[in-house]
């Protein structure tokens, strides 16, 4: 019998491209708006990510996410909250390095889409040996979102991919200029903030992505 959690999963890895939130990137822009844009450009996954409101606030952001999300039949993946995934029933929630456990993750959201950021080939292997579901891997090239972080370059995915035998997306930096080069890489799920938010059409921005992304079999 398939459960929640398989339904999922399904849905993830047929996937291409992953819209991750961030308002002050958005040119004064909702995450909302992003969200709708996300939806009008067919894409079927989103993560949001504020790192810039409260608590409550990004509860009753969420919960309009989650409200839009369940009728329009796109993925949410909550970004390091997973007490917010666990109150609105989300797909999944995304952890960080420097966030929970995996394993615990896992005992308290057994049927929940679980990912993790990694940034090298052992974090990648780490967070597949500990349970998760998927991982990023990045960042690829610079970005605004994490200004501080060692680049990996598209190198990098033709490293570690044919160790990781999870779903894996790629981010950090990946535009409409560059896209091809992780692509040619290996990449079959791509991560992006900026090259959606930013874009003056930003529905069109994602029809365009996705259409340079090969779709997996």
């Amino acid at each position: 019998m398939s459960t929640a959690k398989d339904t999922r999963l399904a849905q993830f890895a047929a996937a291409d491209l992953y819209v991750v939130t961030c308002a002050p990137l958005s040119r004064g822009r909702s995450n909302e708006e992003v969200l709708e844009a996300v939806i009008a450009g067919g894409g079927r996954i989103i993560q949001l990510r504020d790192k810039d409101c409260t608590p409550r606030e990004f509860y009753a952001m969420a919960r309009r996410f989650r409200t839009v999300t369940r009728a329009a039949g796109v993925l949410l993946i909550i970004n390091d909250f997973l007490d917010v995934a666990l109150a609105l029933d989300a797909d999944g929630v995304h952890l960080g390095q420097d966030d929970l456990p995996l394993d615990a993750a896992r005992r308290i959201a057994p049927e929940m889409i679980i990912g993790r950021s990694t940034h090298s080939l052992q974090q990648a292997l780490e967070a597949q040996d500990g349970g998760a579901d998927y991982v990023n891997i990045g960042p690829i090239f610079p970005t605004g979102t994490k200004e501080h972080a060692a680049t990996l370059g598209p190198d990098a995915i033709r490293t570690i991919a044919p160790h990781v035998r999870i779903p894996f997306t790629v981010m950090g930096g990946i535009t409409l200029a560059n896209i091809d080069l992780v692509v040619t890489a290996g990449a079959r799920r791509i991560a992006v903030v900026t090259a959606v938010t930013q874009a003056d059409d930003m529905a069109g921005a994602v029809r365009a992505l996705r259409a340079r992304i090969p779709k997996t079999a």
